[in-house]
């Protein structure tokens, strides 16, 4: 069974931070409780979750999503294609790019891939 340390967070981390500013990077992180030590007494420094609590601790968001209210699913930026055939591109994609019902596109069909050509009202049926 590994030992882990109380990781300092919040304002207690960034002053640390700032006291030990003359030290190496993994050593101010150790100092500041983000390392574990296995059974076999190695030590091991956990670097991304200092950078993570660091940054957190600045009040830099690191998940966009974190601020939403949880309902509903994130965008994947991906589809596939429904039993009957038909692929269904999500409202959360057409918000993003401003379409509104109506708009047209022009499908053009390549090898293992799909473009849709936005179709503008002054230029239909122009190539």
């Amino acid at each position: 069974m590994s030992e882990t340390s109380v990781p300092l967070t919040g304002k207690a981390l960034l002053q640390r931070v700032k006291d030990l500013s003359s030290k190496p990077r993994r050593e101010t992180a150790k100092l500041c409780g983000y390392y574990t030590t296995s059974k076999d007494g190695q030590t091991r420094v956990n670097l991304t979750d200092f950078y993570d609590a660091v940054l957190a601790a600045k009040g830099v968001p690191l998940e966009p999503g974190g601020l939403k209210d949880g309902r509903g699913r994130e965008p994947t930026f991906r589809v596939s294609v429904h039993k009957n055939g038909q692929i269904v591109i999500g409202s959360t994609y057409t918000e993003q790019m401003g379409l509104k019902s109506g708009d047209e596109f022009e499908i053009k069909l390549g090898y293992k891939h799909i473009h849709l050509k936005q179709v503008d009202a002054g230029s239909e049926g122009e190539e």
